[in-house]
């Protein structure tokens, strides 16, 4: 909440930032999604080391389950978001008046705050709970084949480890270009159907014509389901092509490394995504200038940066480091017994 609600100093700054453009709006938000980041990853690693020194690897799969717990609370608050910003949309599309309109910019600012707060619960309890899942790989694939010893042969200095480290390092990143270029994409699709309808529907602003909802929903959903196509092969993929040529300790490295990076980026990510919209939210109650200035329209510029950071990158990077995990679970035994490939 400190971080993206414009009651705090962090958004009230990235707001005055647009004072000078959107370039330093820009850049002062990734600077607040990163500084964001070090108190949440703290916090994590307090939650991880207590419960690892009381009760091993139980502890922490019971503190997994502990922040799971929270579901129905964390549901409520994500769901709280999107509708209160269906609501601003549908009365600024109605031309209900401006009274309505500052309601629900205010049922919408808070919306965004709460919405950062249940994507920190859910990144919390994605790391938890893909850590939990790493000791259960580790641990299976070491009944499944004692000889190897694996629980104690993982070994940073390995080169399959610190190799697969990088790999999985780099997972999140590549997984997050992937997903916002898709955003650019169909977005890019969405402007050029509109200026389509602008130019063969005629009517359209002066209000006497219907525009083509039904082919503006087509593309977006269309878009949603192709480009989530690349992604997910990247996920599912990369553990099972890395296990079954480098083995289990290349695997390894590839879980903790995606696990440890793509929890900072998620935190950062779905931080400075909030903090953008708040940001614009918050020069529109009409300081800075309000509405309608230069002020406002780098704001804007930032705040639509941030939507794929808070609403795509962000949240899809739960599913990344915990359906690797539970893919590299499930396929331990064919790892062990046919893994390897490539390093005997």
């Amino acid at each position: 909440e400190y971080y993206t609600s414009h009651d705090f100093k962090p958004v009230r700054e990235v707001a005055k930032s647009s004072e000078t453009g959107a370039a330093t709006n820009i850049i002062f938000g990734l600077a607040l999604g990163y500084h964001s980041a070090t108190g949440s990853i703290l916090i994590l690693a307090v939650s991880i080391f207590l419960p690892f020194t009381l009760a091993g690897m139980y502890g922490v799969a019971v503190a997994a389950i502990g922040m799971l717990s929270t579901l129905v609370v964390g549901l409520t608050i994500d769901a709280y978001g999107p509708v209160a910003d269906n609501a601003g949309g549908i009365a600024e599309m109605t031309g209900m008046g401006e009274k309505i309109r500052d309601r629900t910019d205010v049922l919408d600012s808070a919306g965004n705050t709460t919405a950062a707060i249940g994507k920190g619960f859910a990144i919390g309890s994605a790391i938890l709970t893909s850590l939990a899942l790493f000791s259960a790989f580790l641990t299976r694939a070491d009944l499944l084949d004692p000889e190897a010893n694996i629980m104690e042969s993982i070994n940073l200095l390995d080169p399959l480890v610190l190799t697969g480290l990088f790999v999985g390092a780099m997972l999140p990143f590549l997984f997050s270009a992937m997903t916002m270029k898709s955003v650019g994409k169909a977005a890019f699709d969405m402007i050029e159907e509109v200026r389509r309808q602008f130019r063969t529907i005629p009517g359209i602003m002066d209000g006497k014509a219907e525009p083509d909802y039904e082919k503006c929903v087509e593309i977006s959903t269309t878009a949603a389901l192709r480009e989530m196509i690349p992604p997910g092969i990247l996920i599912m993929g990369t553990p099972l092509l890395v296990g079954f040529l480098f083995g289990v300790p290349a695997v390894a490295g590839i879980l903790a490394g995606s696990l440890v990076s793509g929890g900072v980026l998620a935190i950062s990510s779905a931080n400075s995504g909030g903090a953008w919209d708040n940001a614009k939210k918050y020069i529109e109650k009409g300081n800075f200038g309000g509405k309608g200035t230069e002020t406002h329209k780098a704001a804007v510029v930032g705040d639509t940066v941030g939507d794929p950071f808070k609403d795509t990158s962000g949240p899809s990077l739960n599913i990344l480091i915990k359906l690797s995990a539970i893919l590299s679970l499930v396929f331990v035994p064919f790892f062990i017994n046919y893994g390897g490939l490539l390093t005997g």
